[in-house]
């Protein structure tokens, strides 16, 4: 017997689940499909867990600042690996049941807990079921990118979806591929007392496109862990452990902890059967303004399409998506700007245009180093530099990066503007406390100001009365 709905949603992650939100806010009947582990990949391999990790690292780090700020007997804290873990655990399925709370238990048969493939356009097998929707959202999310060189070396290579499942700490770890994931886990281990060695075939970190701000993450960074970038390791397997060989030298660790990237889940779908245009990257080609694939009642959403593999993109593309396929005809939606936030300390954050994009736009440059600005000094954490990109013609903020403490939030800040075309003058306008983190955003502007061809004159923090 084959069910007829209006809408199908094969994934019930971040995507999927807003594009449910949208379909049955529509009034359209609908059927949600996933045969994997419930719970998104933010709330159970991802951002929440590898944020619990950082928190409990970050504290135990700052036991190093105590002596010289008065406080004595820091030097006597350790740390217990067994219950970091367990806590990370903990916290990782407290997020995991508010994710999945109210949404799936509730669907009764709309929800087939099965792996779905197509057997024709439109037409879905699920387990026994067979699905006619008018529409398909996809939103099958992604999973670690484990080279086959080093598959069969057993449970001593880790991805991000097996590192929080460990019972205890290794007492040492090679993390391979200096992005997201990779910085934060391996900052975090290294904190918490692993020996960690850094390693990366690019020669930047963090995703970083502006040279001066990667010189100025790498600077800080490896005070805490040794990085090795431009190279790529070769790993055989040792009676006690891994041997890591880089360019004529090796070193032997315990685990490595795999973080090269993510691929998306399209095996198995049956996507050949849908003469859909397929992308460089494997993923059937889309309009990102309405998550359709052209001429086809298909739509992506979410990790599986590589683009931007972020939470709130994901829930944007998964709104937008669950709405057109509710829908006749597609509606294009703007886009938000893009943000990016490696929550390393310091925070490493792209906002808007990258650097190669703004220096093609004729844009001024406008840094602030974080040595001087007294409410890093304070902390203790005045290292890193921030990079603000604007339009020199009419002075436009493009975009930024950044190594910077409390990055996350400035981060924020400057996405906010550059999404609201602010130009530098009416940044400078904007009023700034004293002392506070947000005063670099201030000297980075004033820098940049003289360049900025059309003035708005002599006191450009103020409007006219």
């Amino acid at each position: 017997m084959t069910r007829e709905v209006d809408v199908a949603i094969v994934g019930a992650g971040t995507a999927g689940l807003a594009a449910l939100a949208e379909v049955r806010r529509a009034g359209r009947s609908f059927v949600l499909i996933d045969g994997g582990e419930l719970g998104t990949t933010c709330a159970r391999v991802g951002c929440m867990p590898s944020k619990a990790l950082l928190q409990v690292a970050s504290d135990f780090a700052r036991r190093g600042r105590f002596e010289r700020t008065g406080i004595v007997g820091g030097g006597q804290l350790s740390v217990d690996g067994a219950e970091v873990l367990e806590h990370v655990r903990d916290l990782r399925d407290i997020f995991v049941d508010r994710v999945l709370a109210g949404t799936v238990d509730e669907l009764g048969e709309a929800f087939i807990a099965e792996p779905a493939r197509f057997e024709a356009p439109g037409v879905l097998l699920a387990g026994k079921h067979r699905v006619r929707a008018a529409r398909v959202v996809l939103a099958t999310g992604s999973h670690p990118h484990l080279p086959p060189a080093w598959a069969g070396l057993g449970d001593r290579v880790l991805t991000t979806d097996e590192v929080f499942e460990l019972e205890a700490l290794p007492a040492s770890a090679a993390v391979i591929g200096l992005g997201v994931a990779g910085l934060e886990l391996g900052q975090a281990l290294a904190r918490l007392g692993v020996q960690v060695t850094g390693i990366d075939a690019a020669t930047t970190v963090g995703g970083l496109s502006d040279a001066a701000v990667a010189r100025a993450a790498v600077e800080t960074l490896t005070r805490e862990f040794p990085l090795h970038l431009g190279q790529s390791p070769r790993i055989e397997a040792r009676d006690d452990g891994l041997r890591v060989h880089l360019d004529g030298r090796h070193f032997d660790v315990e685990r490595a902890i795999v973080c090269v990237g993510r691929r998306p889940n399209l095996e198995g779908l049956g996507l050949d059967s849908l003469g859909v245009p397929m992308g460089d990257n494997g993923v059937p080609s889309y309009d990102p303004t309405t998550m359709q694939v052209p001429g086809h009642d298909l739509f992506l959403a979410g990790d599986v399409t590589t683009a931007r593999p972020v939470l709130h993109e994901a829930a944007d593309e998964g709104r937008i998506a669950g709405y057109n396929a509710a829908r006749r005809q597609a509606r294009a939606f703007r886009r938000r700007v893009a943000l990016s936030i490696v929550f390393s300390d310091p925070n490493l954050c792209a906002v808007g245009a990258d650097f190669a994009h703004a220096e093609a736009a004729d844009a001024v440059v406008g840094e602030m180093r974080f040595g001087p600005v007294g409410r890093a000094l304070i902390m203790g954490r005045n290292r890193g530099l921030l990079r603000l990109y604007a339009r020199r013609r009419d002075g436009r903020l493009l975009g930024a990066e950044l190594c910077a403490p409390d990055g996350e939030h400035l981060a924020h800040l400057l996405a906010w503007a550059v999404q609201q075309n602010l130009t530098v003058a009416a940044m400078l306008r904007m009023p700034y406390y004293h002392p506070v983190i947000e005063e670099a955003v201030q000297a980075a502007l004033y820098a940049m100001l003289p360049s900025i061809e059309q003035q708005p004159g002599a006191l450009a923090e103020f409007a006219e009365l």
